[in-house]
């Protein structure tokens, strides 16, 4: 990665880190449609404006780095690596459902199809594309003469994406905020492992994708909350993957 594709990259993916996490400009307004949250549409069209600002800015600057989205290795990856996240998402909507259940309420089909799996499929794309399309490929240049640049780069992405879902759980309690985090570096591992191992971006989306959808159940609540059951479920399960992932990337290298 020469200097000028490095600058470009950093700047763009601060732009849509901002953009993400902030929710802006799109949260300045509000949609409604039937009962989905009023910001989902709003989020949902800063997705397609954060799209249009990276297309823009990758094509004023030249840029010609291959992050991947391609459909070379996704069928192999998918048969190789898909297993442990689809095993993930399902444990994970037990854990809600257990949590949640009974529930307390009955959505319209618009709100689970935007609110519950849009919103997600376009949730999906977006993160993947900054945090390891662009995020763990930069931080991996930096720690080029390393022999252990792809490990280091997986390990502080998914630190990052961790952390940087905390200003969503603002008004949570520590704990739930502690649970969450440990879970989400848990997912950011195995995301940036089968990024890396395929060298195709959208196994990772798909699998994101995945696994959000799976919060299904809090469609069906008006309380979000997060039961003590499901969270040590939710541990359980994102740490024993990242185990996984620590396998594939130490152990298969070794041998």
């Amino acid at each position: 990665m020469d200097k000028k594709t490095k600058t470009v990259l950093i700047i763009l993916c601060l732009v849509i880190a901002f953009m993400d996490i902030s929710g802006l400009p799109g949260v300045l307004l509000k949609v409604n449609i039937a009962d989905v949250d009023h910001y989902i549409i709003p989020l949902m069209l800063n997705f397609i404006l954060i799209g249009i600002i990276a297309l823009v800015t990758l094509k004023t600057f030249n840029i010609s780095y291959k992050f991947g989205l391609t459909n070379q290795g996704l069928a192999d990856g998918l048969k190789r690596y898909a297993i442990p996240g689809v095993v993930a998402g399902v444990l994970s909507f037990i854990a809600f459902f257990v949590g949640l259940y009974p529930f307390d309420y009955v959505p319209t089909i618009w709100k689970i199809l935007i609110e519950g799996v849009l919103y997600y499929v376009g949730v999906s794309i977006v993160e993947e594309f900054y945090v390891r399309g662009l995020f763990l490929n930069i931080v991996e240049s930096f720690a080029d003469k390393s022999e252990n640049k792809t490990e280091i780069a997986i390990i502080v992405s998914s630190v990052v994406f961790g952390l940087g879902h905390i200003p969503g759980m603002i008004g949570m309690g520590i704990g739930v905020i502690v649970f969450k985090v440990i879970s989400t570096i848990g997912m950011g591992f195995y995301f940036g492992t089968i990024y890396k191992k395929t060298g195709n971006l959208w196994m990772p989306i798909i699998m994101h994708a995945f696994i959000d959808i799976c919060a299904l159940p809090y469609c069906f609540t008006q309380n979000m909350r997060y039961e003590t059951v499901s969270l040590i479920l939710l541990l359980i399960t994102y740490t024993t993957l990242t185990i996984y992932c620590v396998r594939q990337l130490f152990i298969t290298k070794q041998s």
